[in-house]
């Protein structure tokens, strides 16, 4: 390890801080497109969702991802944890989580425009998603089974 093992539980430190937010607005996210899609396009109520998304997506889940990247491979460099076969699944995981990230990230420019392309089914479902990756990322990064 290249930097002390104190700085390095920092860098675990503020990694999980960045995980816990990243997985917080993941899982609130799709929610809010459930309420979303009971509203009548443009009334006061969708411009009220369509402000809470945007900003729950700004403000919070892309910098939180970012984040989470950063100091995630940053973290697997320095421990050499990248070589152990748990890492590279919960790496996979994590490149899953990140598209469906991307998805969330279409839908709320969809729902800006009042374009409605997914049904509150789909969103319900796809809510259920983020935790189920965060439960498999969770197992892996402390059983650590291979």
């Amino acid at each position: 390890m290249a930097v002390s093992p104190g700085v390095y539980l920092w860098l675990k430190a503020f990694h999980i801080i960045a995980v816990i937010a990243w997985m917080a607005g993941m899982l609130y996210l799709p929610r809010l497109f459930v309420y979303h899609l009971e509203t009548a396009p443009g009334s006061a109520e969708s411009e009220r969702f369509k402000l809470m998304e945007r900003r729950l997506l700004r403000v919070i889940v892309n910098p939180s991802m970012i984040a989470v990247w950063i100091l995630g491979l940053t973290l697997a460099y320095l421990s050499r944890a990248y070589l152990e076969g748990w890492l590279q699944a919960k790496f996979a995981f994590v490149v899953v989580l990140s598209g469906l990230h991307g998805l969330f990230a279409g839908m709320v420019k969809c729902f800006a425009r009042d374009e409605r392309r997914y049904s509150a089914r789909f969103c319900r479902i796809v809510n259920e998603v983020p935790a189920a990756l965060m439960v498999a990322i969770v197992i892996l990064a402390v059983v650590k089974p291979f």
